[in-house]
C-alpha cells in the first residue's frame, strides 16, 4: 500500500512538474516573441527615419533648390531624376524587396518647395508569421491652390474628399513630369512607375470607402485617422490635416501601422484652417 501511494504521489508530482514546464515554456515563448517584435519595430523605425531624412529636413514654402539638391541623394546607389520643377531620388535594397523615394516640386518662379513626398514599400515577409515586415508608408505635404480653398462645397466631408483627390492629382502630375524626362535612367522610370501604381491602388481603396460613406471623411483629421483594409498589406490608416493653405497627409499599411501617430501641432507657424460649418 505504501509503495502504491508513493508511486501515485510520484506520478502526480511528475505531471505537476511537466505542467509547470509547459507554462514556463509558453511564457518564455511569448516573452521572446514580444522582445523580437519590439526589436524589429525599433530597427524598422530607425531605417525609415533615415530613408525619409531629405523629406523631414525640407520645409514647405521655406526650403529652396539650394537646400534640397545637395541632400536629396542619401547614397550613391540612389538614382536621381529631375525635370524643370521636380526632382526625385529613388532607392532600392539589394534584395529588391524594399523601394523608396523622396520627391520635391519647386515653384516655377520663386523656386521654393511647394510639394514634397516620401514613399517606402517593403514587400519582404518576416521570419515569423506574427512578425511580418511587409508594409507601405506614404507622406506628403503640399500647398493648396486658392481655387481649392475658395470653391463652394456642399459639406465639410465633400471638401475633405476633394482635397484628398487634389493630393493624388498633383502626385500624378509630378510623377508624369519626371517620366517625360528623356534623360532619366530607364531603371528609375520603371521604379517610379511601380511606386505610382501602388500609390494609385492605395488611394483608390480609400476613395471608394469615402464615396460609399462620406461621413467617414471626418475621421481623416482625428488623431486615430481613418482605418481601411488593403488587399495586399492588410490593415491601413490614413490621416490628413489642413493648416492655412498647406495640406499634410500620411498613410501607413501593414507593418508600418503601429508607427501611425497624431501629427504634432506646429503652434505659431501656421494658422489652422477651419473647414466651413455651413452649406454654400
Amino acid at each position: 500500500m505504501r509503495r502504491a501511494k508513493s508511486k501515485q504521489i510520484t506520478i502526480v508530482h511528475c505531471r505537476f512538474t511537466i505542467t509547470k514546464v509547459k507554462i514556463v515554456n509558453r511564457k518564455l515563448a511569448i516573452l521572446i516573441s514580444s522582445l523580437a517584435a519590439l526589436f524589429i519595430g525599433i530597427l524598422l523605425a530607425g531605417c525609415k527615419s533615415k530613408l525619409s531624412s531629405p523629406y523631414d529636413q525640407t520645409q514647405i514654402g521655406k526650403s529652396i533648390t539650394l537646400d534640397v539638391v545637395p541632400r536629396i541623394q542619401r547614397t550613391k546607389d540612389e538614382l536621381v531624376s529631375h525635370s524643370d520643377n521636380v526632382i526625385v531620388s529613388l532607392g532600392q535594397s539589394k534584395d529588391g524587396y524594399k523601394t523608396w523615394f523622396n520627391m520635391f516640386t519647386f515653384h516655377e518662379d520663386r523656386m521654393n518647395v511647394i510639394r514634397k513626398y516620401f514613399f517606402v514599400v517593403n514587400d519582404k515577409p518576416g521570419s515569423l508569421p506574427m512578425l511580418s515586415g511587409r508594409g507601405l508608408r506614404f507622406d506628403c505635404e503640399l500647398v493648396l491652390e486658392q481655387e481649392v480653398l475658395n470653391k463652394p462645397y456642399a459639406t465639410q466631408n465633400a471638401m475633405q474628399i476633394a482635397i484628398l483627390r487634389y493630393v493624388l492629382d498633383n502626385l500624378h502630375k509630378d510623377i508624369n513630369e519626371l517620366s517625360d524626362d528623356i534623360d532619366a535612367p530607364d531603371q528609375g522610370n520603371k521604379m517610379l512607375n511601380i511606386c505610382k501604381m501602388l500609390i494609385n491602388q492605395m488611394f483608390e481603396l480609400i476613395l471608394i470607402r469615402l464615396e460609399d460613406s462620406p461621413v467617414l471623411a471626418t475621421r481623416l483629421s482625428t488623431a486615430d485617422g481613418l482605418d481601411f483594409v488593403h488587399i495586399n498589406f492588410g490593415k491601413g490608416k490614413i490621416g490628413m490635416s489642413v493648416q492655412s493653405n498647406v495640406v499634410t497627409a500620411k498613410i501607413r499599411l501593414g507593418a508600418f501601422v503601429p508607427e501611425f501617430k497624431p501629427r504634432k501641432e506646429q503652434s505659431g507657424k501656421r494658422d489652422t484652417m477651419r473647414l466651413p460649418s455651413t452649406l454654400y
